[in-house]
C-alpha cells in the first residue's frame, strides 16, 4: 500500500490517528483490482495467485527501527520490525513453499518494493522464482522549480526520524548520506534480484509534490493538476524534468533482468487500477500493455524494456 512518508514528530503523530498509522482507522475491506483482481479476464497471468494486501502504517517505506519512544506521544518507529513481522507470518501460513512470488507496491508502496526486494527474496525458498515489482516508486532526486532540494530535505527528515539508515544498503550509505540512500537511483543499481520499473516520465505526485510543491508558483496550479493547461514554458520545465527521469533510471534500466514500462502519461500508480492494468484501452508501448509487459517479463516469455516518446505522443494514456 501506498500513502507518502512522515517526516517528524509532529507529522508521525498526525499520522498515527489516520488509516495510515492505525488499524484502528483502516476499513475493513480492500478493492483487489488490476494486479490483484482474482478473474483471469481481468488479470490473466496472477489471477490464481494468493495475493495480501499489506496494510502501510509506519510512514517510512517499512525501514524505520527506533528502540526508544516518545512517552509524549506513545508514536513507535518501527516500520522493519513490521514488515519483517509480516513476511514472517506470511511463511509461517505457506509462503515457504512458494514457487512463484512478486513482491509489489505503488507510490510509497514501490519504493518499499525497491529497499526489501533483496531481503525479500533471500527469505523466499532458494528454487523459487522471485522478483519485485516497483509502481511508481522510482521518486528522483531534483530540485524544485524555486531551485530548492525539497524531496532531498524531506527524506533526509523521514530517515532521521524513523533511525532508517540501518535498514537502507550499506552499499550506498558507506558512501552516501542516508537520506539520499532513500531515492531509487542510489539504490537499484547494487539490487541483484529482478526488477521492474513501472513509472510514468512525467509522474503526476512527483510532480505535485517534488517539482512544484504546494504553494512554490501559484501560476503553476492548473498545470500540476492538469498537464493539457500547461503552458508552452511549464511543459519545457516538465520535459526537463523527463529527461532527469531518464537520466536517474540511467544504466540500472537496462540489466538484463530489468523490466521497464515508462510511459509519456501524466499518471501515479497503473498496476492495481484496472483500466490501466488490463483493458481493451489500456495504456500500451508498442502492442503491450501493462499486465501484458509485466507477465511476459515475470515468467521469462520475453524481456520487456521500453521508454516512451516524449508527451504529447502518446494517445493511450487512460483519463478518467
Amino acid at each position: 500500500q501506498g500513502g507518502a512518508w512522515c517526516n517528524n514528530a509532529t507529522t508521525c503523530l498526525h499520522r498515527s490517528r489516520t488509516p495510515l498509522g492505525s488499524s484502528k482507522e483502516m476499513a475493513r475491506q480492500a478493492a483487489f483490482t488490476g494486479i490483484l483482481s482474482n478473474a483471469s479476464d481481468y488479470n490473466p497471468d496472477f489471477y490464481n495467485w494468493n495475493k495480501v494486501k499489506v496494510r502501510y502504517c509506519d510512514g517510512s517505506s517499512f525501514t524505520g527501527d527506533k528502540e526508544e519512544v516518545d512517552p509524549s506521544t506513545n508514536v513507535h518507529y518501527r516500520g522493519a520490525r513490521v514488515w519483517q513481522a509480516v513476511i514472517e507470518d506470511l511463511l509461517a501460513k505457506g509462503m515457504n513453499k512458494a514457487k512463484n512470488a512478486l513482491i509489489s507496491g505503488c507510490s510509497a508502496g514501490g519504493l518499499t518494493s525497491i529497499l526489501h526486494c533483496d531481503r525479500f527474496h533471500q527469505l523466499l525458498p532458494a528454487d523459487a522464482n522471485v522478483k519485485c515489482l516497483s509502481d511508481a516508486g522510482f521518486f528522483i532526486n531534483v530540485k524544485d522549480i524555486t531551485g530548492a532540494n525539497h524531496a532531498e530535505a524531506f527524506f533526509n527528515d523521514v530517515v532521521a526520524t524513523h533511525g532508517s539508515a540501518k535498514n537502507l544498503p550499506s552499499s550506498c550509505t558507506s558512501k552516501l548520506p542516508a537520506g539520499v540512500c532513500f531515492f531509487p537511483q542510489n539504490e537499484v543499481q547494487q539490487i541483484q534480484t529482478p526488477l521492474f520499473i513501472l513509472n510514468a516520465a512525467y509522474d503526476s505526485w512527483q510532480v505535485r509534490h517534488i517539482l512544484v510543491p504546494e504553494g512554490s508558483d501559484p501560476e503553476w496550479r492548473g498545470c500540476r493538476d492538469d498537464i493539457t493547461q500547461c503552458s508552452t514554458k511549464q511543459l519545457e520545465t516538465l520535459q526537463g524534468f523527463r529527461d532527469d527521469f531518464l537520466a536517474a533510471l540511467g544504466a540500472s534500466a537496462s540489466a538484463g533482468s530489468r523490466g521497464l514500462f515508462v510511459n509519456s502519461c501524466f499518471a501515479h500508480c497503473q498496476s492495481e487500477t484496472q483500466d490501466i492494468w488490463f483493458a481493451p484501452a489500456s495504456p500500451a508501448l508498442g502492442d503491450r500493455r501493462i499486465a501484458d509487459a509485466v507477465g511476459d517479463w515475470f515468467y521469462s516469455r520475453s524481456g520487456f524494456q521500453k521508454t516512451d516518446c516524449p508527451y504529447p505522443c502518446d494517445s493511450t494514456c487512460y483519463t478518467n
